[in-house]
């Protein structure tokens, strides 16, 4: 059951836009069935005599979101990771994802991944399965028990893949995703939702893509996938798909990119001035991953302008691309890699500031949940509570310092408690 109507009393941090960060030191943050009420220096009168937690000198921010990361590789992260996309996926994603043909492997690997997730300051999250439907509702009922709240993907593939994981043929996808779609309907989650998965263009034939718009136009459902992630994958686009435009104009000719469904893609690091375009035209959102695109050697995304032009962006861990579901640690990445791609390639645009890396994991990923990721009246209250004591200086801090700080040196260890849409779960 959710909590009636409370307060949190702490010092408050959360993001009015992607510039400008919002703090509220020694204040309350009213939760009304759910919903943030807003934050107030005092109770207003209508609120006296709710129940007030107190976290005075702690730091408390909106809960973090994952728009993407695979479940399934949770197994292996920190490890293989002297590939680049393409050889990685064989080598190590695809044999270890069809062991989740076995439904006890699924139940004991995903446990552990729910268990983890949980603990994280991450409160929402956007995130691939497999293509087998038994196992992607093992990982759905465990995601629900958890209280976070989630979309997740049962993964189509029915071409370039190995055999031991690949659908038969366009057909026999379909009729599997279609399965899964009645299953959830059937368990009637509260937390826990079903997001369209096409893996990525190579994987998917056009047939199946049309499957998928059929689906995705019947159920209304959200659709996540890979974008212009690697420089062989592009080429390889360009060769299985000879009329498109360009990479992202392969799904959107489907009606897979944006606009009527909404989508999120993962990566966009060589997006086209076209794709661009169509990106914000489109409204689909970039899932930034920066520490996967380090890891597979895939390259920078230029996340500075897609911010400056007003992309809808957020972060990704890209597990196990990305070593961690930790995304304090995607924020840094996000930061440094962006001083890189400053420096080494593009001077156009500067380096990201601690604010928008902030933004992106809150309020600029949030928003494909709905109004999430932040503290203002009307928003979903989602909220991680950190104490930073661990982390002693013999320097007095700032807010501000001490916000930063959690970016660059902050993990589960910090997080003391945490709620999602006014639920306690930590």
């Amino acid at each position: 059951m959710l909590n009636n109507t409370f307060a949190l009393k702490g010092t408050f941090c959360y993001s009015k836009d992607s510039q400008n960060l919002i703090i509220r030191e020694n204040a309350y943050l009213i939760c009304n069935n759910g919903i943030s009420e807003g934050i107030y220096e005092e109770l207003p009168a209508c609120f006296q005599g709710i129940q007030v937690i107190d976290h005075t000198n702690r730091l408390i921010i909106p809960g973090l979101i994952d728009l993407h990361l695979h479940a399934p590789q949770y197994t292996f992260r920190g490890t293989g990771m002297d590939l680049e996309l393409l050889d990685w996926l064989n080598t190590s994603a695809f044999p270890e994802e069809a062991r989740y043909a076995e439904s006890d492997y699924a139940q004991k690997a995903y446990q552990i991944f729910t268990e983890d997730l949980k603990q994280s300051p991450t409160t929402r999250a956007c995130i691939f399965a497999t293509l087998h439907t038994d196992a992607t509702m093992i990982l759905m009922n465990l995601l629900e028990d958890t209280g976070l709240k989630t979309m997740v993907g049962k993964v189509n593939m029915d071409r370039n893949a190995p055999s031991y994981l690949m659908e038969q043929n366009a057909s026999t996808s379909a009729a599997a995703t279609r399965q899964w779609i009645d299953a959830v309907s059937g368990r009637h989650y509260q937390n826990t939702f079903p997001i369209l998965t096409p893996r990525f263009i190579p994987s998917c034939s056009d047939e199946l893509l049309i499957f998928l718009s059929e689906i995705q136009q019947e159920f209304h459902l959200p659709v996540q996938s890979h974008l212009s992630e690697n420089p062989g994958e592009i080429h390889w686009v360009k060769e299985l798909c000879p009329d498109s435009l360009f990479y992202g104009d392969a799904y959107d000719h489907f009606g897979l990119f944006g606009a009527d469904a909404p989508t999120v893609m993962a990566h966009c690091v060589y997006s086209t001035e076209e794709e661009i375009h169509r990106m914000k035209e489109n409204g689909v959102y970039v899932a930034h991953c920066p520490e996967s695109n380090e890891n597979l050697s895939s390259g920078i995304a230029p996340v500075k302008r897609y911010l400056e032009e007003g992309l809808s962006v957020g972060l990704g861990s890209d597990v196990a691309g990305g070593s961690t579901e930790n995304l304090f640690r995607a924020m840094a990445h996000a930061i440094q890699m962006s001083k890189m791609r400053w420096r080494l390639v593009d001077q156009k645009y500067p380096a990201l500031k601690s604010e928008e890396a902030f933004y992106m994991a809150t309020k600029g990923g949030g928003s494909f949940f709905g109004k999430v990721g932040s503290f203002e009246e009307g928003y979903e209250f989602d909220a991680v509570v950190l104490d930073d004591s661990r982390l002693e200086s013999s320097r007095q801090m700032s807010v501000k310092d001490r916000l930063e700080r959690m970016i660059y040196l902050a993990d589960e260890r910090e997080v003391k408690a945490k709620y999602v849409r006014g639920n306690k779960i930590i």
